[in-house]
């Protein structure tokens, strides 16, 4: 039967993810839940069980008084040992623990004094009786049994470390389902822990990685240990894993009345008789009436571990072997379950499984300590992305809300829809904001007041995000008789079809019916003017004066290092450049910066030499003084200076524009310490480097001030959950790429797929070793190259992407996302053609409308 296919099929695979999805964000989100609020008692629980795990050894360091001299001499009979014992005890014995070794004293257990709940226990000389001195330290072991038991709080605390347990059985399986790698079999995406990697990034592999080193033993202590928290548990594990019961082994029960009496001679020879020369260590357990017979627990010398106790049955007054249960003879379930407490506390593996159990134990609060600065971390990117966006307070019911809409490519549209929103709260009015593709037509056909931030991408193409907003209600015939509206038209004068889609999307209104509030404004690269001519407009309308200081300011970043990427290359220097802010910034990976660029100091008087104009002359900027060569670095100097001529030197600078910003993806996260970018040195037709490209990696000096601002571009972030990712990159376009990875990565999201292409393996693989180190641990589930001058055949990434269209098929049908970043005239556009060939139109645009396939070009 052939695989199904079609439109059925495509919707039954996406009921699937999103079952699946919510499914595995249900699991998150019970596991950070139950980290929370059982991490601290299970914490307290591995540490105060790692202090008791070597209890022995250290109170035998702590007590070397209660070791033993023969001198030559035999062990006192048992009868008489116990006579001596109880006369100066004054009560009598009811147990007996004891180990063969000549050195070792007998420990003895009482019973209780009138008043007391539980008797005393004391080591006795077993060749003269004598009870030797209390054994130093048992008060602090005491006092870690009950606080591992039930955090020294009896019945109350008992139930709260026992769910405690439960919910690590939880935590295990449930972080071994999220932190699944495609590549299960790949050890190092499992247990490779990189120490290199700072922050969050760090925290994340710490938790995920040790705790799959201590996964195995978490599991062994916790389902062991449920054996004394739960009588359900213990029986249900009893009835599965105990053997039945033989026939004729149950022992008599009791007939007499009163004291029982015992030969503890005779109890001696059929104790020895029976274990044979092997015993190593026995416990007796003395009767309390006459009838009931004697139990004793004993191991041999050569026992699989210490808990390997066979037990025997004696008549008390002859000695008689009535049973006898063996360690040996048991199933292998039953002697499981006879050895619970040697699996729980590692003695059932040897001196290493109680060394491994023991650092495991003390591990646990690495666990609830990492797993809540995740969380607060978690917290604090969700609380700055909601400050960053400045969302205004919902609409109270019943309120006409302003409708704000944006069509944004990179994010700056969305910037100036939130700032529009914050305009409108300040004047008293609801304000709802939405990219246009989440507004459909009874949104439109219910709002009365909209406005409308529309960026024009490439050559009057629509946003990405908004293509199917334009195919879908453009194309449609409404009344929109009752809505008021206004445009904001962001786009670049040198292209011909200049604001093409906020044009037409004014249009449309108008022909709808709605009625324009305004002239559009127009925007060309970020005019500072139009945008203050813009917020005037929106003044006038409702009272609130136009917001100060509405953009975030430029700030002062130090160039901490610049660093060639491709030396030798056949193309233009590549430099990794490195900017470390001198006050705090935050950032997404995703996001744009924004830098202020300046000429350099040959480029400027070199201009100045051909006008004939003297630079040395001071002038006013702003409250400052400067040389005229210095001040107009940061000035356009156009080739014709018509306009300028007889223009003193004040009034030249005044005369001149200033420099635009010039933007770069970010190419890392915060958690790295500083800013990096990847810049490619580029070349005008005048010879001279390009305004940021040569400010950035030749004239500004290393720790010289850059002037720069951060931009969130919430189009081009990562996906929140786990889904797969196709990142396809060209040249400088794996500077967005990488933050995308490091994000992703950090996150523990492994099911991370690159395609990236450039000239030369030898010289322009740029990130080679951390890109191979990823695709190594298992970060990078999959890494495809495109080098095109290696061969004589010109190979780039859309030809990768079509060698493997078989295997991107699968990666969608799974729900992967695909990113794209780079230059948009040839790498983009083949992309895009090469998706619409392989998968077809309608099927790449659902992926741009459902936020699946987005791009960050230039």
């Amino acid at each position: 039967m052939g695989r199904e296919s079609g439109p059925s099929a495509t919707r039954c695979r996406d009921v699937h993810r999103t079952e699946s999805d919510v499914f595995k964000k249900a699991i998150f989100q019970l596991h950070w839940f139950l980290g929370i609020a059982a991490g601290l008692v299970l914490a307290v629980m591995g540490v105060s069980g790692a202090a008791y795990t070597f209890q022995d050894e250290i109170l035998d360091l702590l007590n070397p008084h209660l070791t033993v001299d023969a001198g030559g001499a035999p062990p006192l009979p048992l009868g008489e040992l116990l006579a001596r014992a109880e006369a100066q005890q004054g009560t009598a014995v009811t147990g007996i623990w004891q180990k063969t070794d000549a050195e070792a004293p007998t420990w003895l257990f009482f019973a209780p004094r009138a008043g007391e709940s539980r008797g005393a226990s004391r080591y006795a000389n077993r060749y003269t009786g004598e009870l030797l001195a209390e054994r130093r330290g048992t008060a602090f072991f005491a006092l870690m049994l009950k606080v591992h038991r039930y955090l020294a709080l009896d019945a109350v605390g008992k139930q709260i470390t026992a769910a405690s347990t439960l919910g690590l059985v939880y935590l295990c399986l449930s972080g071994l389902y999220l932190r699944w790698p495609r590549r299960g079999a790949h050890w190092r995406a499992w247990l490779a822990l990189n120490p290199s990697r700072k922050g969050r990034a760090f925290l994340w592999d710490l938790h995920a990685v040790a705790g799959t080193w201590c996964l195995a033993i978490y599991l062994l202590v916790a389902v062991t240990g449920l054996y004394w928290s739960y009588d359900w548990y213990r029986e249900g594990l009893t009835r599965l894993l105990d053997d039945a019961p033989v026939e004729g082994s149950s022992v008599p029960e009791p007939t007499g009345t009163g004291p029982a009496r015992v030969d503890m001679e005779a109890v001696r020879r059929g104790l020895e008789a029976a274990a044979g020369p092997g015993l190593g260590l026995y416990s007796l357990r003395l009767p309390e009436r006459a009838g009931e017979p004697l139990t004793v627990f004993v191991l041999d010398r050569d026992a699989d571990h210490p808990r390997a106790f066979d037990e025997l049955t004696l008549d008390p007054v002859s000695g008689a072997l009535l049973h006898h249960d063996r360690y040996a003879d048991k199933s292998f379930g039953a002697r499981l379950l006879a050895s619970v407490y040697a699996l729980h506390v590692g003695e059932y593996f040897g001196l290493p499984g109680r060394v491994l159990i023991m650092l495991a134990s003390l591990g646990m609060p690495l666990f609830f300590v990492t797993g809540w600065l995740l969380y607060l971390d978690r917290r604090r990117k969700r609380w700055a992305a909601d400050a960053a966006r400045g969302e205004p307070a919902p609409a109270v019911a019943g309120e006409d809300a302003w409708l704000v809409g944006f069509a944004s490519q990179s994010g700056f549209a969305e910037q100036l829809a939130w700032q529009a929103a914050r305009q409108l709260r300040a004047a008293g009015l609801a304000a709802e904001v939405l990219p246009v593709a989440r507004i459909d037509a009874p949104r439109l056909q219910t709002a009365s007041h909209a406005l409308f931030v529309a960026s024009t991408f490439g050559d009057g193409d629509a946003p990405d995000s908004a293509r199917g907003f334009e195919r879908g209600v453009l194309a449609q015939r409404l009344d929109l008789a009752h809505l008021h509206y206004a445009v904001l038209a962001l786009g670049d004068r040198q292209y011909a079809r200049y604001c093409a889609f906020a044009q037409r999307l004014d249009g449309w209104l108008g022909s709808s019916g709605a009625r324009s509030l305004f002239d559009p404004v127009e925007v060309d690269n970020g005019d500072a003017l139009a945008l203050d001519r813009w917020q005037r407009q929106l003044a006038d309308l409702t009272g609130a004066q136009p917001l100060q200081h509405a953009e975030e300011p430029y700030l002062a970043w130090r160039l901490a290092a610049r660093e060639c990427l491709n030396p030798g290359s056949q193309g233009r220097p590549t430099y990794r450049v490195a900017l470390r802010a001198e006050t705090p910034v935050a950032w997404s990976a995703g996001d744009i910066l924004e830098v202020l660029p300046r000429h350099g100091e040959a480029r400027v008087r070199d201009w100045l030499q051909r006008h004939g104009i003297d630079g040395s002359t001071w002038i006013n900027v702003g409250e400052l003084a400067q040389p005229l060569h210095e001040a107009l670095a940061t000035r356009q100097l156009p080739d014709r200076q018509v306009h300028l001529v007889g223009l003193h030197p004040q009034g030249l600078y005044d005369a001149l524009v200033p420099l635009g910003s010039r933007e770069y993806s970010i190419a890392s996260l915060p958690a790295d310490g500083v800013l990096e970018l990847i810049v490619r040195q580029e070349q005008g037709p005048d010879g001279w480097p390009g305004l940021g490209s040569g400010w950035l990696t030749l004239h500004a000096p290393l720790e010289g001030r850059v002037l720069a601002r951060v931009r969130r571009n919430s189009g081009f972030h990562p996906p929140e959950d786990d889904r797969p990712l196709v990142l396809i990159g060209n040249g400088t376009g794996l500077a967005g790429l990488r933050s995308l990875l490091k994000a992703r990565i950090a996150e523990g999201h492994t099911r991370n797929w690159l395609i990236f292409g450039e000239r030369n393996a030898a010289h322009d693989f740029y990130c080679r070793e951390e890109l191979r180190g990823w695709q190594r641990d298992g970060g990078l589930a999959r890494l495809d190259l495109a080098f095109s001058r290696d061969q004589a055949e010109r190979v780039y990434v859309q030809h990768r992407l079509r060698d493997a269209a078989d295997d991107l098929r699968h990666w969608l049908a799974d729900g992967a996302a695909l990113y794209v970043c780079g230059s948009l005239a040839g790498m983009a556009e083949e992309v895009d053609r090469t998706l619409v060939e392989l998968l077809g139109a309608a099927a790449v645009d659902r992926l741009s409308e459902t936020g699946r396939y987005r791009r960050d070009v230039y």
